[in-house]
């Protein structure tokens, strides 16, 4: 593929930045924008069919960066100035290359899962990197699928990415959009695996001092603001919390569900 060389705001260049700036469009092209090595790295990793590799000089870029371009024949290579690809970046000091890549959405229909089933509900996030960090969680503690339910933060912005370090890329992640079906699908589970709904709250009745979390299991995280909803904590076996001591009675909603995440794990696997 040759080299794309921008000097303007073009039509390319406003496909780029609406990958990163759109939700409505990276969703209809199913394809994201995507910042950082680690990030780049990541997708690699999983495979992601890359689409452009985006750079201010092709010429000064490390031996890793011209090997990718190497390995990614179809994708357009596009050179422009660095003022314009500085407005592309969130970083102070941008990294050598910026991508696009491909994605795909799981379905419901479509999950596969083990007979112990470790599953985290998160509900309307609204923080980008509170969302980022647990997806990133999830995926170090072994969490076999995430349940995004409403309308919250896009898994797909590329601050999510960003702050889960690529590991959006290696989780099955699945947008609810019907509570309705996703009720049905958890009845089934409960039926199948014997899943427990576990919900968490700062004045839930259940301890994490002196209570085992154990798969399978589906940790619940409510919303930053608001908690769960009712439709999700009527799904809920029970609420726990975690104890504090501090002045404070509450942690960040990525803190908490990494501890219970954690607690999970330690409780299942051999460490």
């Amino acid at each position: 593929m040759p080299n794309l060389k921008i000097s303007t705001e073009n039509a390319e260049y406003q496909i780029i930045q609406a990958l990163k700036l759109n939700r409505t469009k990276r969703h209809q092209l199913r394809e994201v924008f995507i910042e950082g090595i680690e990030s780049i790295k990541q997708a690699v990793s999983a495979e992601l069919e890359i689409t452009r590799i985006i750079t201010a000089d092709v010429n000064k870029l490390s031996l890793w960066s011209k090997d990718l371009i190497r390995k990614n024949q179809k994708a357009k290579i596009i050179e422009m100035s660095f003022d314009l690809y500085k407005s592309l970046c969130d970083k102070e000091e941008p990294s050598e290359i910026l991508i696009t890549a491909k994605i795909d959405f799981l379905t419901l229909d479509e999950l596969k899962l083990p007979s112990q089933p470790f599953l985290l509900i998160f509900d309307r996030p609204s923080d980008f990197g509170n969302l980022g960090s647990l997806i990133r969680s999830a995926n170090s503690f072994g969490v076999d699928a995430i349940f995004i339910i409403g309308h919250g933060v896009d898994i797909y912005d590329s601050k999510v990415i960003r702050s889960s370090l690529g590991s959006v890329f290696h989780s099955n992640i699945v947008l609810i959009q019907s509570m309705r079906d996703f009720e049905i699908w958890v009845s089934n589970q409960k039926k199948l695996n014997k899943l427990s709904i576990v919900g968490t709250d700062s004045t839930g009745d259940v301890s994490l001092l002196n209570h085992k979390l154990a798969k399978p299991i589906a940790i619940v995280l409510g919303n930053e603001a608001k908690g769960m909803s009712v439709a999700l904590k009527s799904l809920c076996d029970y609420v726990v919390s975690i104890p504090l001591s501090g002045t404070v009675n509450s942690l960040n909603v990525a803190n908490a569900g990494s501890i219970l995440l954690w607690d999970v794990y330690k409780n299942n696997e051999k460490i």
